[in-house]
């Protein structure tokens, strides 16, 4: 099944050929205008969807990478980011029995679990949102 969402784009076109006298040489100019309808309520709350998908999944990585790169966990920077994703990354400690460390890296295997679940999730939201609306074609 296929939603489809419609958008209407008006194109104009404007051609204009200058000649340059010295050369005689002709150059082309073209310069293409487009107007978009607005976005329909199922559009935007897709992109919202979207957007806030977009954040966790920068949070979780950065999370990911300060690990794998043995980041000081003291350090202002390393703390914020490591407060502010506890609670997205939480839900996935202890998945695993293991947590395969070297020295002060940590390669944290539940933050790229939770962050393929949270991306499942968000397009399963993202395609109830775009299922056809009574009334509305397939």
């Amino acid at each position: 099944m296929v939603a489809h969402t419609h958008t209407q784009v008006t194109h104009t076109r404007i051609h204009r050929h200058d000649v340059d006298p010295a050369d005689d040489l002709a150059t082309r100019t073209e310069r293409s205008i487009e107007e978009e309808a607005p976005a329909s309520g199922s559009v935007l709350a897709a992109r919202a969807v979207y957007y806030i998908l977009g954040v966790i999944e920068v949070l979780l990585t950065a999370r990911f990478v300060l690990a794998l790169l043995g980041a000081n966990r003291s350090n202002d920077f390393a703390q914020f980011v490591f407060n502010l994703s506890y609670p997205l990354a939480q839900p996935f400690f202890g998945l695993f029995g293991y947590s395969p460390s070297y020295g002060a890296s940590h390669i944290e295997l539940y933050t790229l679990v939770g962050m393929a679940v949270y991306a499942i999730i968000a397009w399963g939201i993202v395609s109830l949102i775009r299922l056809p609306r009574r009334g509305e074609d397939l």
